[in-house]
């Protein structure tokens, strides 16, 4: 018998779905994934790092927060409820949400790891989907992708720089270093010149094409274009219109948070007492243009976008902080896919749903996917939970999970007005 839905790769957004599916009688799941166990951003889990979403945002608590694989339930597990109490801490550090993934992981038969999915066909005869593994054939009657999303590196720099993804484990190499120069100035960005200038004191440059080095949004009613509410206003834009939108919302989900910001400024400071100022330079507006190897190290081009100058530094190393794309389905899905938008991107309705070929019934779901058609909130982990429940109600035709029908203050866009009756 076919599956109700099987999910491609276990990231926090399958992860999600996953724990929401497995309280629903009645719905038969599998979760794949080719690595060999859950990890969240292991480069990235430096000591005092925070996740800068709050805790609630977990796999569940959103949509239902007496889930037994909500955030506190992993801490009454524990025997830390107490301690998380005390601490009065709204955002958990992210070496403790990736424990809670892995946690939740245990608890969750239906995920499993070193499964690599090769192909996803669809069967007219079973009107099934065949997800094909190098050592199975599972049949389901829908797909869910979470297959997440993959490094960037630009251009200039391919080939001779580090990903800060995998910064952990360049680490101390970078320290033995004299000059290392880290570009890109989101939240990753700033971790690593952080954890670098609190190690190493001098000796780093840091660069962005941004025109500063500029504080997340963070305010209260900013903060509501991360809801359903604005989801479903962006959704229903022109594709015009959400193209034009995305770049402007940088400060959104490129930006730094303000304590991050707070720390590099009081270490920095610090530094300057009864030394000088540190060997450091932070220098925004600038984009790199080539990049040289050479035997003692790597000649960089510089270009400020502003001023129009150009200029050549030379480095040990480089770290990009230059964020992440979304793996493109087509290497799974192939001629299953149906007809694209303007820019070449799959379609994705306001359910989730990838628009396939004609003839297909069943349905393929996109998880942290759909920035073009969903906006900025696509990777948020304030919408994983809502997002899953979602896709779970889809799939069962019914509402296991019932969701609020309004979710912010603002009001997005305008909303017609009837006329009274004179």
């Amino acid at each position: 018998m076919p599956l109700d839905l099987v999910g491609v790769g276990i990231g926090p957004a399958n992860l999600s779905l996953a724990a929401l599916a497995s309280g629903v009688d009645g719905v038969r799941a599998r979760f794949l994934d080719r690595a060999p166990a859950f990890h969240w951003h292991p480069g990235l889990l430096i000591d005092g790092t925070t996740l800068q979403v709050p805790f609630l945002a977990d796999l569940v608590s959103l949509v239902d927060p007496t889930h037994p694989l909500s955030f506190l339930a992993y801490l009454r597990d524990k025997g830390r409820l107490f301690p998380f109490y005390f601490a009065e801490r709204f955002h958990i550090p992210r070496a403790e949400y990736d424990d809670y993934c892995r946690w939740a992981v245990k608890r969750l038969p239906s995920c499993s790891f070193g499964q690599n999915v090769t192909e996803v066909r669809w069967s007219a005869a079973q009107e099934t989907f065949e997800v094909i593994t190098e050592t199975e054939t599972l049949l389901a009657r829908n797909v869910v992708l979470g297959i997440g999303t993959e490094p960037v590196v630009p251009d200039p720099l391919k080939g001779v720089a580090h990903h800060s993804a995998d910064y952990l484990d360049i680490r101390d190499s970078l320290l033995a270093l004299d000059d290392v120069t880290i570009v890109g100035s989101g939240q990753s960005g700033a971790e690593v010149f952080l954890d670098l200038l609190r190690r190493r004191g001098g000796g780093l440059r840091w660069l962005t094409r941004t025109p500063a080095f500029a504080p997340m949004e963070y305010s209260k009613l900013g903060l509501e274009q991360f809801t359903p509410d604005y989801t479903r206003y962006f959704y229903d834009l022109p594709e015009p219109a959400r193209d034009a939108l995305v770049p402007t919302q940088w400060q959104l989900y490129k930006a730094i948070s303000a304590d991050t910001i707070a720390d590099i400024q009081n270490e920095l400071y610090n530094r300057t007492v009864g030394s000088g100022w540190p060997d450091v330079s932070l220098t925004p507006g600038v984009e790199v243009t080539a990049a040289r190897p050479e035997k003692a190290g790597i000649e960089l081009t510089l270009h400020h976008r502003h001023q129009g100058v150009t200029a050549t530094v030379r480095t040990d190393a480089v770290v990009c902080a230059t964020g992440y794309a979304e793996r493109d389905a087509a290497a799974l899905l192939g001629p299953l896919l149906g007809p694209r938008d303007a820019a070449g991107r799959f379609t994705v309705d306001a359910e989730f749903r990838v628009g396939l070929a004609r003839g297909i019934t069943g349905s393929v779901f996109a998880q942290n996917a759909e920035r073009h058609t969903h906006g900025v909130g696509a990777p948020d982990l304030g919408l994983t939970a809502w997002r899953s429940a979602t896709i779970l109600n889809a799939v069962t035709g019914r509402a296991p999970h019932a969701l609020p029908e309004r979710t912010a203050f603002t009001t997005f866009g305008l909303v017609r007005e009837r006329r009274r009756a004179t």
